[in-house]
């Protein structure tokens, strides 16, 4: 395995631990050990991506698709780590301003996404030019409606359920949006923005 994705894997795996810390410190929960999570992590992101790249000689796809959940499971820990660190911040978890949050807790997931993805998952090497950024930017504000929207949806209209209080619940709506968002990406990165021209 390249040592460029040797070293990705364990940064990315280091990021999303402090992600996890955030959100586990927003929610107070009673996590046993929680404070191994920027060790244990990142060898589990290398781990994962270790058994991908061995399996990719019988199933080539499976090597970028494992980099792509990666750089998804990244995107998603910033969204939701940012989302619960203005939470914790500003003690709202509900209305407008969890909308507003939810904004920029996506657009800064979104950038992430796009600079992990370009470079690293699909190493597109052509120069960035003013219709793959117009593009991205498209798959992106449709994914950003789809996210926020989804968010949006399950937080403020149907409301908490099954007796889980308002932060776990914004919790479940933004991880079932970036669910949403991220299929839309993959399928709008992979097929109309870091295409290989040939």
């Amino acid at each position: 395995m390249p040592k460029k994705d040797i070293f990705s894997s364990l940064a990315i795996g280091e990021l999303c631990s402090w992600f996890i810390v955030i959100i586990i410190q927003n929610l107070k929960l009673a996590i046993p050990f929680w404070w191994l999570l920027p060790i244990v992590f990142p060898l589990l992101c290398l781990a994962g991506l270790s058994a991908a790249y061995f399996l990719a000689k019988k199933f080539p796809l499976l090597y970028q698709m494992a980099k792509f959940i990666l750089v998804g499971g990244l995107n998603t820990l910033i969204d939701m780590g940012i989302l619960n660190l203005l939470i914790l911040i500003f003690g709202i978890a509900t209305g407008f301003f969890f909308s507003v949050f939810k904004a920029i807790s996506f657009a800064v997931a979104v950038t992430n996404s796009y600079f992990w993805n370009k470079f690293w998952t699909f190493q597109h090497k052509e120069k960035t030019g003013v219709e793959e950024i117009g593009r991205f930017l498209g798959i992106s504000l449709a994914g950003f409606a789809i996210n926020v929207g989804v968010a949006t949806l399950i937080v403020n209209i149907v409301g908490p359920q099954f007796g889980l209080n308002q932060k776990v619940w914004a919790n479940i709506g933004a991880a079932l949006a970036a669910i949403a968002g991220m299929t839309w990406n993959f399928v709008g990165y992979k097929l109309l923005v870091f295409t290989v021209k040939r």
